[in-house]
């Protein structure tokens, strides 16, 4: 098999313009050296560049090449990560991002240790933890295919490479060599992609009459229950995510961070409009009239590959390497942002807040260093090692979703939430989603909802409903509880869970002034009471 010198150097020469501007951009952190400026920009970071690193934390390899895949396989109604991902930008743009950017935390995890003590609050980083780690595993492993399929390379040297020239750059310079490199990135990856679908839909071996009564898509009656669940996912589930308000975090201010995740929304649909258009060629293609070697029809196990293989055999080569190049610039722009934010939780939440709660700042600096180099190692072997990536990212997304989701809505916006009531909703929402099941990994379905399929599995939206039978554990318990130490059925004293944090001893102290007034104004009437019985009159 021989290796394709040109498009091989050009890659090399991507790579190499990726690590100079991390390079140069990490100097800018250099200057200060504080953890505030690694983590979250020391809050400077203007609109412009803010909008790049948002919209390219998202519009990464899995969304390029997802979105193609589903056009060619499933049709355009089963594209719902566009639309969702949309929406998920604007809901965080009025809901959360500003709202923690005015409260000035550091990540997204800040206001859980705050409300539900360290412990408890660090238990709620697991799920970010493993989702960010197989995205970024099962991204490298996208790239490690796809520049197989183009450049016809070695796979594990090309996710290796990929891996170490983000981790690179993303361990000098933190936020700012992410957020630079993505702007380069983004623009990488609108450049490549405009250029490269037209291309795909003129070749010709590409009859578009072939998909025109199906590119729509088809919708089952069967499928409703599980179409919404997904949609839900992909919506709300994309709320919770480190990744996000890393970056709204390091604005200059909550209106900077509302502005910019609007027009990441728009960017993000953007994007997806060339992909799809991929997708089609590729679908509408008779891929014997090209020099594609593999089955035809194209499996359907293989459809993930269906960008890389329309690049390659679709487009001519110029053209090809610089699609190559969006889809490597996608793929980097997602792996720094989920490495740095893995990292940074870990440095911020777990080793400061529970392990080392007065160290130095240049401590820290170097814990978080250090996590970035562990993270993108061990993303790194599970992209060459493991042979379902992808089925692990896709239960980790739905945790995130049953689990972080409502546990976010919570946090943020009602103020009875404490770590009881915490604790059960993660437990319930956990339970239900792997009872549920999950083929991709083969986890069986021990737990048959309503409208069950054999072949197609769960019909019922079994993940939302865990997802709301958790929030509603959150908001009840917490309300138990409140109500049984506020009362004084439980002593304060075996409070194990921290029920009693700052925000809920301010609530005891309220719920006894109101006691005391209540108790005072009964006395005040048994007076008044006695007074008129003996004639007496009661001067206040």
């Amino acid at each position: 098999m021989a290796i394709n010198v040109p498009g091989l150097i050009s890659v090399i020469v991507f790579y190499l313009i990726i690590l100079v501007i991390g390079i140069i951009a990490g100097r800018k952190t250099a200057k200060s050296g504080t953890t505030q400026e690694m983590l979250v920009a020391d809050r400077s970071m203007n609109l412009v560049v803010a909008f790049f690193t948002l919209a390219a934390s998202h519009i990464g390899g899995g969304y390029i090449n997802g979105t193609a895949e589903i056009m060619a396989s499933s049709g355009a109604v089963w594209a719902q990560a566009p639309v969702a991902y949309c929406i998920s930008f604007i809901i965080n743009g009025i809901f959360f991002g500003p709202k923690m950017r005015r409260a000035e935390y550091i990540t997204m995890f800040d206001p859980f240790q705050i409300k539900l003590g360290k412990r408890v609050g660090a238990l709620m980083c697991v799920p970010q933890f493993l989702g960010d780690l197989f995205w970024t595993a099962s991204i490298l492993a996208a790239l490690g295919s796809t520049i197989s399929i183009i450049l016809d390379a070695d796979e594990i040297v090309s996710i290796v490479i990929s891996a170490i020239v983000a981790i690179f750059y993303t361990f000098l310079g933190g936020l700012w060599s992410v957020a630079y490199t993505d702007v380069v990135q983004l623009l990488c990856i609108a450049i490549g992609l405009v250029i490269a679908a037209p291309f795909s839909l003129i070749h010709d071996a590409v009859d578009i009459e072939r998909v025109v009564d199906t590119w729509q898509g088809n919708l089952q009656p069967n499928q409703i229950g599980y179409y919404i669940d997904v949609y839900c996912l992909l919506l709300f589930g994309g709320i919770p995510w480190q990744a996000y308000y890393q970056r709204t975090l390091a604005c200059k201010s909550p209106e900077s961070a509302r502005l910019a995740s609007f027009l990441a929304s728009i960017a993000c649909f953007l994007f997806a409009i060339p992909a799809a258009i991929m997708g089609i060629a590729g679908a509408s293609a008779n891929w014997n009239e090209t020099n594609y070697q593999g089955l035809i029809p194209i499996p359907q196990d293989k459809m993930s590959y269906i960008l890389p293989l329309t690049l390659q055999h679709l487009c001519p080569l110029p053209v090809a390497i610089i699609g190559m190049g969006a889809i490597s610039a996608a793929v980097m722009s997602s792996a720094d942002s989920s490495i740095l934010s893995t990292a940074s939780v870990f440095a911020s939440n777990i080793y400061r807040e529970l392990f080392r709660k007065h160290a130095s700042d240049r401590e820290i600096l170097w814990v978080l260093r250090i996590s970035i180099i562990v993270t993108g190692t061990l993303a790194t072997t599970i992209a060459i090692t493991a042979k379902s990536v992808y089925g692990l990212y896709v239960l980790c997304s739905d945790l995130m979703y049953v689990i972080l989701f409502p546990q976010l809505v919570a946090i943020m916006y009602f103020d009875v939430t404490n770590a009881y009531g915490s604790i059960t909703g993660y437990v319930i929402g956990f339970l239900i989603r792997i009872l549920g099941g999950e083929p991709l990994i083969k986890i069986p379905a021990l737990v048959k909802f309503p409208f069950y399929d054999s072949e197609f599995g769960q019909g019922f939206p079994f993940r939302t409903f865990a997802m709301l039978l958790s929030f509603i554990a959150i908001i009840g318990i917490s309300k138990l509880f409140e109500y049984l130490f506020l009362s004084g059925k439980i002593p304060i004293k075996y409070d194990i869970f921290l029920c009693s944090s700052p925000n809920f001893r301010n609530r005891l102290k309220m719920f006894k002034s109101t006691q005391e007034m209540k108790r005072d104004m009964r006395e005040y009437v048994e007076m008044k009471k006695i007074s008129s019985f003996k004639g007496e009159h009661v001067i206040l």
